[in-house]
């Protein structure tokens, strides 16, 4: 059993809880993180994207020894059928700046190297510690946590709950609900790794410049979700998420998705000759604004994806788990400061100052988005997907038909799937939900 007190327990190492203990610590609290991993990262083989300016405020020379893969100079959206791809792409050699603005990561080495961030500043950090349940006092106030450690009772001030979507503490101890299948996506990822000069030559990229495309349409098979690749330095991040609650009722397996999306036309030439070295699978929280629980109370915040602080529309966690763990730290430091209890009502602070940041902005402005796109998965992911496909192909396409009746064709087409899907209604409805 630890004896010591401290001013803050942090569980979990991922972003937010990074994000939290490296802050605090940094400014002179006492803080202790517990991870249940061998290492911070050691459950987080994937490869994601960073978001500098986030990062920034928390460590400003990041970029002189942190892991990063490749700074990101073109996205790629593309809507997708079973044999092409319609999309659009944007690129800038702006974006080859002195501190560029986003980066492929690998989180395994990611994590280890925040982790590192945050003993360096003078936290405490032990791994392969479960926390089992949050201690209380009389009142109801949250005061420690117990680990499964022998006499694992361990008191702090306050305690950060930043133990991700799949996190039990917090539902166990009546805090927030657990997880619906609705607002949580499954994702499946594989890392293809090739020469470096083969990824810079296939994406037509410079040295240490990357790219990356994400997907929709029939590849998630009438469900809503998403395809990706990331560029990293010797390797592609290649993988597809899902809601929990589609895989269920449409009896679909992820790694069956993921495998015909990889063998799709548009991707396979890509990823041709790559020695596939792992795989990973892991939850992310999809329900956006409406899903987000309490965010505090008597002893305790909770931050990153255990708050469900995700922007599935614009496909943003890392940053949003990194300014919710900063945040907080920010807020138990100026009830720290001003000598007051880490109560619910002190702790509202938190909230507040959330409130007033990009994270919840964003999520309140896009509110209704998730939800018009699950409720719609069918018309969004493949009616919609397919038509556009259709009119680009006979557009293209050059074999003696006249062009009027292949504009009839196409304009029969799209009149067919306003009349039968209400291609007009959805796209009023999505306007209205992107506004």
């Amino acid at each position: 059993m630890i004896e010591e007190k401290f001013d803050a327990i942090v569980v979990g190492a991922g972003m937010s809880g990074n994000a939290a203990a490296y802050t605090m610590a940094s400014h002179g609290l006492k803080v202790l993180q517990l991870e249940r991993g061998e290492y911070p990262g050691s459950k987080n083989v994937q490869g994601a994207i960073m978001y500098a300016n986030m990062l920034e405020k928390i460590i400003p020379d990041f970029r002189d020894d942190a892991p990063l893969e490749r700074h990101l100079v073109e996205q790629r959206l593309w809507v997708m059928d079973d044999t092409s791809h319609t999309g659009i792409h944007y690129r800038s050699d702006d974006f080859n700046e002195a501190k560029p603005n986003r980066y492929t990561i690998i989180r395994a080495q990611f994590d280890k190297w925040f982790s590192r961030k945050v003993r360096e500043a003078g936290a405490t950090v032990l791994c392969e510690t479960t926390v089992t349940e949050l201690v209380r006092d009389a009142k109801d106030k949250v005061v420690g946590v117990r680990t499964d450690r022998v006499g694992g009772e361990i008191f702090a001030d306050v305690v950060v709950l930043a133990e991700g979507v799949s996190g039990l503490l917090g539902t166990r101890a009546g805090l927030r609900e657990m997880p619906r299948p609705k607002s949580v996506a499954l994702a499946v990822k594989e890392m293809h790794f090739l020469p470096e000069e083969v990824i810079e030559q296939r994406f037509g990229l410079k040295a240490g410049e990357g790219c990356v495309i994400e997907a929709v349409g029939t590849i998630s098979r009438s469900m809503a979700g998403l395809g990706f690749l990331y560029t990293n330095k010797e390797s592609i991040s290649l993988g597809i998420g899902c809601l929990v609650s589609d895989f269920a009722s449409m009896m679909e397996s992820p790694y069956i998705i993921l495998d015909a999306l990889k063998n799709h036309p548009s991707i396979r030439p890509l990823i041709a000759g790559s020695e596939v070295k792992e795989y990973a699978a892991h939850l992310i929280p999809e329900g956006g604004y409406n899903a987000i629980p309490q965010l505090f109370g008597n002893g305790w915040v909770v931050v990153g994806d255990a708050a469900q602080l995700n922007n599935a529309v614009h496909r943003e966690g890392s940053n949003l788990a990194m300014t919710s763990g900063r945040i907080a730290a920010e807020a138990i430091m100026q009830v720290k400061s001003r000598k007051r209890p880490m109560t619910k009502q002190n702790l509202a602070l938190y909230k507040t100052l959330l409130d007033k940041s990009f994270v919840i902005k964003d999520l309140k402005k896009y509110k209704d988005m998730p939800a018009l796109l699950h409720t719609n998965s069918q018309n969004f992911f493949t009616t919609y997907p397919q038509l556009m496909s259709q009119a680009a192909q006979n557009f293209m396409r050059v074999d003696g038909t006249p062009k009027i009746d292949k504009e009839k064709a196409t304009t029969a087409a799209f009149i067919k799937a306003r009349s039968r899907w209400g291609l007009v209604s959805d796209v009023v409805r999505l306007a209205f939900a992107w506004r």
